[in-house]
Formats: C-alpha cells, sequence, structure tokens
C-alpha cells in the first residue's frame, strides 16, 4: 500500500507523562501526512509516582521506567534520542547537543525541570540532585553497590520537606535497613519549612509520627546554607555530618529556555495558555512541570501532568488542521497517596488524610494500571489502512497539494530525481569537504567528480548501501558512513572520498529537504573524521529512506591488508561486538529494550579507523570487516582466500565472543534477523554445531553486522596491543579438520 506522503512534522520533545499519552492517542487514531517525532534526553523515562517506591526496592528499575524506544516502535513515532539546547523560531528549528537542529510545523516541549543545585551552594559537588527524576534510577543502583557491605554508621541526609522529600527519605530509610546488614542507617530529613507545606495538617501529624516511630531525624524550619565534604552545614550553626545527600528542593527551569524568546513565568517556565499552547507563539506547546497555565496555577505535581495528556493530544490535532483549540481546566482538589516505604501509604486530600496498607495497594494498582497503557504493546495491530489514508486537505499549502495531486502517478527514471531546488539547499547547508587531491568536487560541482591518486599508492574503491532500519535520518547517515568505509580500513588503507547514493521518500519539499540534509550530515561527520570527501553523489524518491557510498581510499599496494594471509599459530581478533542484526530485528517489531538499541547504536557509530591502525602497527597478516554474512561467513572467506584454500583452520572460542547487551536474550526468545537463515547455510563448514546446538552465542556466529567491527589475525605476541577481544586461534589444516573447531 502507497504511504501517505508526509506534510506536516510534529515534534515532541521530551518523553514525560503527557507526550507517551500523545505517542499513543495519534498511535490509536492516526493523522495521514503528520509525522510525528519524539525527541528524547533519555531513552527510559520515569514515571515520577513509581520513584519512591523503586528507592525503596518494591519495583524494578524497568518497572517504573516507560521504554521510549518500545512505545515508539509500537506507535509508529520517529525516535531521536537527542539532548534539546535550545529553539530557533524564526526558522521552526528545535537545537540539539552535538547534532544540526531538527524542523518543526508544530512544537511541544514536556521536558520536566532541572535540579535547583545552584542555589544551594556546594550541592553540585557533594550531593545528589533528583531531579532530573530519569537520572535518579541509575544513580541510585550505583550507590546501593558502594553501601550494601558498608561497615559501621551510614548517615543519609535528605533536603527538602514537600512530597518527594518526606517520601525518599522513608524509602531510603526502608531500603538501607534491608541491604545494608553491617551498617547503622541513620537518616535526616532537613526542610527550611515545615513538611507537607500546604498539605492537610492531619497528614503531616501522621509522617511526623512515622518519623519518630522509625528513628528518622526531622529537622523543621532551618535552611541548609551549605554542603561540603562529608557534612551539610544549618542556618542555626549545626553541622550534620553525612556520608551521603540527597536534594529533593524546588527545582528551576532548564536554562536554555530563556534564550528562546517565549514568555516565561517568574520562576523562568515557559507561560502557556489554557490551551496548554505558548502566550507567545502559535505553533508551540508545553506541559508538565516546565510550564505554567497563568490562568490556573498548580503545583508542579505528575497527578497534573498525567491528566494533561488527552488535551493536548486534542489542540495538537485541531492546530495542525487549522481548527479553533479548546481550554482544559485542571482539577482544583485532588488526592495525594505518599508511600512510607514500608508497604504501606498516607492519602490525603483537603483537610483529611489516612493511613494503612490497604492504602498502599491502592497506590500501587493505580500506578501499575497507567504503566501498563505505555509499557506493554497493544493488544492488537495498528490500522496501517487508517494511517496511509489520503490526508486530510487541510494540512496542505499550495506546494504540498500538487504532491497529494500526483502522488499516485509520480515518475520513474531520472523523474524521480529530488529536486534541484532541494539538493541546491541542501548542499549549500552543508558545505565543500576540506581535503587534498581532489580536482573537482562540490566546491565546484560538474557532471562528475575527479581525484588525483598519489604517487606510489593504488586506488582502493568499494560500495555499500542499505535502507534505513532506523528512523533518525542523522543517526542512519553515521551507521551508512561507517558501514561503507569498513572496507577501506579493513584493507588497510586511507579513506579519501565517497560518492553518495541517497533516497528519500516523496513528501513536503522541506520534509525532504531536512531529510536529506539529516542523512548527510551524520555521513559527513563520519566521513569528515576519517579525512574522507564527500565529492557528489545521486539523490531520488523511493518508498523508504536509503543511503549508500561508492569510496576510495589510497594505499600502499605492497602494504594492503587482503582477507588472506592466515597463519598457524595467529591469534584472532574482534574490535567490536556481536548482535546488531538480532537486536534491531525485535527493535523492528518493538521487542528490544531502547538502552540495547542505544548501545548498540553507539558501536555501530564508532568508525573502525583506530582499531585499523593498531591492527598494521601489530604487524596484523589477514583482516576483514564483519558485516551481512556474519562472523561464521566472513570468517569462512578469510580461510578460503589463505594459500590454496584449505591450508589452514580455525579454533573459535564460543564463550570469548563478544556480545552486544540484548542479542543473547533476544536469541533466547527466539528472535533474529530475515538473514540468519540464509547465513546458516555455512553451518557445513563448522564442526561442533551439534554439540554446541544449546549454547547461548551460537546463534551470534550467523548474526548479519551492520557496521561491524574487523576480523585479523595477528602475531600472538601482538594480540594484546590491540583493543578487541580474542577470539580465536589459527591452526594448520588437516583433513580431519573442518574450516572452523567450535571450543
Amino acid at each position: 500500500m502507497q504511504a501517505a506522503p508526509l506534510l506536516k512534522d510534529l515534534v515532541l520533545v521530551g518523553g514525560g507523562h503527557a507526550h507517551v499519552h500523545v505517542l499513543k492517542s495519534f498511535a490509536m487514531k492516526p493523522m495521514p501526512g503528520v509525522r510525528l517525532t519524539l525527541i528524547g534526553r533519555d531513552i527510559e523515562t520515569p514515571y515520577s509516582g513509581m520513584i519512591p517506591g523503586f528507592v525503596a526496592g518494591h519495583y524494578s528499575f524497568d518497572e517504573c521506567h516507560v521504554d521510549l524506544a518500545r512505545l515508539a516502535a509500537w506507535t509508529g513515532t520517529r525516535l531521536i534520542h537527542a539532548e534539546a539546547t535550545g529553539i530557533d523560531r524564526n526558522v521552526r528549528q528545535i537545537l540539539l547537543k552535538n547534532r544540526p537542529p531538527v524542523a518543526y510545523d508544530f512544537l511541544s516541549v514536556d521536558v520536566g525541570s532541572s535540579p535547583s543545585v545552584e542555589a544551594l551552594p556546594g550541592a553540585a559537588e557533594h550531593a545528589t540532585p533528583v531531579k532530573p527524576i530519569a537520572e535518579l534510577g541509575r544513580r541510585w543502583l550505583a550507590f546501593l553497590e558502594r553501601v550494601k557491605d558498608w561497615q559501621g554508621s551510614l548517615r543519609i541526609a535528605v533536603i527538602g520537606g514537600g512530597a518527594g522529600g518526606v517520601e525518599l527519605a522513608l524509602a531510603i530509610d526502608h531500603r538501607l535497613r534491608a541491604i545494608a546488614h553491617h551498617a547503622a542507617v541513620a537518616v535526616t530529613l532537613v526542610t527550611k519549612g515545615e513538611i507537607l507545606s500546604g498539605q492537610a495538617v492531619a497528614a503531616r501529624r501522621k509522617i511526623r509520627a512515622i518519623f519518630h516511630q522509625r528513628g528518622i531525624r526531622l529537622i523543621e524550619n532551618v535552611a541548609t546554607t551549605r554542603l561540603e565534604d562529608g557534612a551539610i552545614l544549618l542556618a542555626n550553626g549545626e553541622r550534620v555530618a553525612v556520608d551521603e545527600a540527597f536534594v529533593v528542593t524546588e527545582a528551576s527551569a532548564a536554562k536554555w529556555f530563556a534564550n528562546t524568546g517565549l514568555p516565561l513565568d517568574p520562576r523562568g517556565f515557559f507561560a502557556v495558555e489554557p490551551t496548554l499552547r505558548s502566550t507567545g507563539d502559535e505553533r508551540i506547546f508545553a506541559v508538565g512541570d516546565c510550564a505554567s497555565v497563568a490562568a490556573h496555577p498548580r503545583p508542579k505535581a505528575g497527578v497534573f501532568a498525567v491528566r494533561q495528556g488527552p488535551p493536548l493530544a486534542d489542540n495538537l490535532r485541531r492546530a495542525l488542521l487549522g481548527q479553533p483549540l479548546q481550554p482544559f481546566t485542571p482539577q482544583s482538589r485532588y488526592l495525594s497517596i505518599l508511600g512510607t516505604g514500608d508497604g504501606r501509604a498516607i492519602a490525603t486530600r483537603s483537610g483529611w488524610a489516612i493511613e494503612g496498607t490497604w492504602v498502599w495497594r491502592w497506590k500501587d494498582h493505580i500506578d501499575r494500571k497507567w504503566m501498563r497503557m505505555y509499557r506493554e504493546p497493544p493488544a492488537g495491530p495498528m490500522d496501517m489502512a487508517a494511517r496511509n489514508a489520503p490526508p486530510d486537505p487541510a494540512l496542505a499549502d499550495a506546494e504540498a497539494k500538487r504532491l497529494l495531486a500526483d502522488i499516485g502517478m509520480r515518475c520513474g527514471g531520472c523523474g524521480a530525481k529530488v529536486g534541484a531546488n532541494v539538493l541546491t539547499r541542501v548542499l549549500g547547508r552543508l558545505a565543500p569537504s576540506p581535503v587534498s587531491n581532489v580536482t573537482i568536487g562540490l566546491d565546484a560541482p560538474d557532471d562528475a567528480a575527479m581525484i588525483d591518486v598519489p604517487a606510489g599508492q593504488a586506488l582502493v574503491q568499494s560500495v555499500d548501501f542499505f535502507r534505513t532500519f532506523v528512523d533518525d535520518p542523522f543517526a542512519f547517515g553515521e551507521v551508512a558512513a561507517v558501514h561503507a568505509l569498513g572496507d577501506v580500513w579493513a584493507m588497510g588503507a586511507r579513506p579519501h572520498s565517497a560518492l553518495a547514493l541517497a533516497v528519500v521518500p516523496a513528501a513536503a519539499e522541506r520534509l525532504m529537504e531536512e531529510d536529506l540534509f539529516q542523512m548527510l550530515s551524520g555521513a559527513r561527520r563520519v566521513l569528515d573524521r576519517s579525512g574522507c570527501a564527500l565529492i557528489g553523489g545521486h539523490s531520488g524518491e523511493g518508498p523508504e529512506a536509503a543511503l549508500g557510498f561508492s569510496v576510495n581510499g589510497f594505499v600502499v599496494a605492497a602494504k594492503a591488508l587482503r582477507k588472506g594471509g592466515l597463519r598457524p599459530g595467529d591469534k584472532l581478533v574482534l574490535t567490536k561486538k556481536l548482535g546488531t542484526g538480532v537486536i534491531f530485528a525485535a527493535a523492528m517489531r518493538g521487542a528490544a529494550r531502547g538502552r540495547w538499541i542505544a548501545d548498540a547504536l553507539t558501536s555501530m557509530r564508532t568508525p573502525s579507523d583506530e582499531a585499523a591502525a593498531a591492527l598494521l602497527a601489530a604487524g596484523a597478516h589477514a583482516c576483514t570487516d564483519v558485516t551481512g554474512f556474519g562472523l561464521a561467513g566472513h570468517l569462512a572467506e578469510m580461510i578460503r582466500a589463505t594459500g590454496r584454500g584449505d591450508d589452514v583452520s580455525v579454533d573459535l572460542h564460543l564463550d570469548a565472543l563478544p556480545a552486544l547487551d540484548g542479542a543473547v536474550e533476544l536469541f533466547a526468545q527466539g528472535l533474529a534477523s530475515s538473514l540468519q537463515p540464509e547465513n546458516l547455510r555455512a553451518r557445513h563448514l563448522i564442526d561442533g554445531m551439534d554439540r554446541m546446538a544449546s549454547h547461548a552465542k551460537l546463534p551470534l556466529l550467523f548474526d548479519p553486522q551492520t557496521a561491524g567491527g574487523l576480523l585479523a589475525a595477528v602475531p600472538a605476541e601482538a594480540a594484546g596491543k590491540i583493543e578487541g577481544v580474542v577470539i580465536g586461534e589459527v591452526r594448520a589444516r588437516t583433513a580431519e579438520r573442518s574450516f572452523i573447531h567450535l571450543v
């Protein structure tokens, strides 16, 4: 089925409570022609209501975090893992850290709040801020590792007497007493006012009683003036000795908000109308802790952020279609349930408060129910017919209406090229690559590029091309460039220049320009770092994004590394972990965890230039890059290319194979790349397949790699000089030995 052409970009920045609802809403009721993009600094976003329970040990990390990668896969959302640093409203772009900005037609911001540690001297150096909450989870797990075998007194201070500080102090006390068996745990909470200011008097009374019963020291109406190594200093002159301090004071707005030119409230948060739209820009919305509705001031609490999701989704649809927005009035009275860390909780509203284990069970039920909506896949498949239906004409401007008129009859041949205006703008934004030995390149484009080959060197050429497997075009460009350069590095050559072949789906002209620019920008980052100039290429329309390169490199012919050349006694070294094939096969199904995908992309975006240089310095005898045929397939090529093709065999250590996080677990679930069965045909070359059939790492041999590492044979004495893993040894082959022997 022909996908609906993309006409508008709706970009969500931050994976807050309201935004995850928007993702699910647009999946259940798609808007054909609208591309929904989520930009998130953190790939796993916490549900704030469950974090105290996580600290207390009632929930695992995964149970209280929404995996944005899986949610994006289930909902058909484009996910970009990056940190926002600003907004350029003049060109409608969200600025990102360490990468090009992303364009938007409409923008919504839900990035929470930042720690206000700067207002407390010494806090940045000597305390753990609770916000951003997304960072607390891993910090807490690391802290538990440090203290589980603690001997003697373990003194903890929590600074801040709001609901968050109270719950955290109780949760810490409970958890540490459960795991730090040899420590004398002492928790202190310090607050400049009363605890639970603004809550019911009955709730404060109950909390004070619980603190007294549990032996938690409570210091009220005394401000903290400074933190030092091992102590906090109070306004009354007291010095409280601590081994760890947690800051849960009032959070502040991100610094970049002030540079957007948008109206802010007195504390620096985005000022929004009751419609949740900025009071100063009709294309920008803001929700959650990062925004304030002047007409309806409310505390910055998760209960309000959760309820902003439905009205935000509705008003974003209305804004896209040019319809009037609907105001939203949040509740003025709300139920607050505070966990006490020990399987009990206090519920409070207005002037009353009740306590008990049943209150905790009630809270637990509410929280788990909310998380199930975003942690579990939908009961049925997405309605692709609705997603691919013709876009609403209200989405289209004049240029987009022309696209809609001929979308069913897009030309092939040269009629499928990307338009000259788009291409010119993209190349202008990229700027020419700085490199020598290029006679004709993109600085003065002609019908073809021209390069000079230095005297005494040979020209090495290779080509690679594949369709996208990630939604982030910048990351895809990086991976495609690393993958294409792999063959040049494997031969010990120096990359010099590249021609690009790029395909982007038919869309509104501005969207096609952005997609092409993002892909080539990612590629340029890798190419420029590698000394490889982008000197030309070709671009065209297609059903989905694709990118490839014809690359050139230089090498002294006599010094080139080849696949053949294995020598008995050599050690086999692999420079990257395996598992990209199964991880991204699972990612397509929404079955791979976000952190696994992020780690795999980090590996795939890492060039192999330094590894290649180390192999040359170590006197490598043979080398190849591990890509689509998998480790077994490429190793078999090396063996066949050595001598007569049957001179050597390899002892391969399955236990030593380095695996990306999640790869082995996904294989155990029965997942694999669609190319895995083809690669399995190499099994007849391997001795020990039946004997090792139950080995968890066996499938890694046949997993196709994208932008994989280098596989090299090096002298045994040099193997330790290379940043890689020794996975086997080369043996002289005898008649009874297979090419590869599993050990």
